[in-house]
């Protein structure tokens, strides 16, 4: 089966990428599942601080007596940013290996299908909770400068 993707003419830009990509292959489908829960977990997480935190730091679990939700959010988290720190290698063994699992040689050199349809998901949804974190703090402040102005202490700068 000729590849969409040769060697001599890959995709230069993202939305042929995007275009020439079959996402109906089990594996995308596969990846695309994954990056809906890990968008749905932020969503969940967004409400629980602590699970949050778990989700987005990998917290130790040794003797933090964390509950087992968050041990498994840290553990999942954790596998996720080592996915992306590793992207480089997963692109060239999946560039060795694209026929046992693909219909197509998606994987270039440059590692551009890696990083827009695995790395760059998972940075996006690390964004968001960083989105929350800064949102959460500008309005815990906010709170702060209320109470200090109910009691009448001065403010600290």
């Amino acid at each position: 089966m000729p590849s969409a993707f040769s060697v001599s003419s890959f995709p230069v830009s993202i939305p042929a990428v995007i275009m020439q990509t079959d996402w109906t292959e089990p594996w995308l489908v596969g990846l695309v599942i994954f990056h809906v829960l890990c968008l749905l977990l932020t969503c969940f997480s967004s409400r629980r601080y602590k699970l949050q935190v778990g989700h987005f730091l990998c917290l130790a679990t040794t003797g933090t007596g964390l509950s087992r939700s968050l041990c498994a959010v840290a553990v999942a988290s954790f596998l996720s940013v080592t996915l992306v720190y590793c992207a480089e290698y997963i692109n060239e063994v999946a560039a060795m290996n694209w026929r046992s699992f693909s219909k197509y040689q998606y994987f270039d050199s440059r590692g551009m299908f890696v990083s827009l349809v695995f790395s760059a998901p998972l940075l996006l949804n690390a964004l968001a909770i960083v989105i929350l974190w800064v949102r959460k703090t500008l309005a815990v402040m906010s709170d702060l400068r209320t109470l200090q102005q109910r009691r009448g202490r001065p403010k600290q700068q």
